[in-house]
């Protein structure tokens, strides 16, 4: 599977974002898919995840509430909608994918995208 996340940008804060990450090959839709978020200085963090199936999501406490993810498998396709954004959202994002969701919210994929830098002014 390869990963190609897009949509970053510069931004205000409040304003909103709305991240893609393309996978291709046609296993996609076996996937979980994870959202990352990396800093300067900072760990690497695991934002938010959804299953192969849409139906189980996860969130992380620093965005719940701001920040959506859903995917499309007939187009290979995740999102990452991210409302009312911060300054502390600033950070490199990437996509990435594993069979279980866990594994991914764990921050051990098997799949990893380059990243798509994110702005956010105050």
């Amino acid at each position: 599977v390869q990963l190609q996340a897009s949509g970053g940008g510069l931004v205000q804060a409040g304003g909103s974002l709305r991240l893609s990450c393309a996978a291709s090959g046609r296993t996609f839709g076996r996937y979980a898919m994870g959202w990352f978020r990396q800093a300067p200085g900072k760990e690497r963090e695991c934002v938010a995840a959804i299953s192969w199936s849409g139906d189980t999501t996860y969130y992380a406490d620093s965005v719940k509430g701001r920040f959506t993810t859903s995917r499309d498998n007939a187009k290979n396709t995740v999102y990452l909608q991210m409302n009312s954004l911060e300054p502390e959202d600033t950070a490199i994002y990437h996509c990435a994918a594993q069979i279980r969701v866990a594994t991914v919210i764990a921050g051990n994929p098997d799949y990893w995208g380059q990243g798509t830098q994110v702005t956010v002014s105050s």
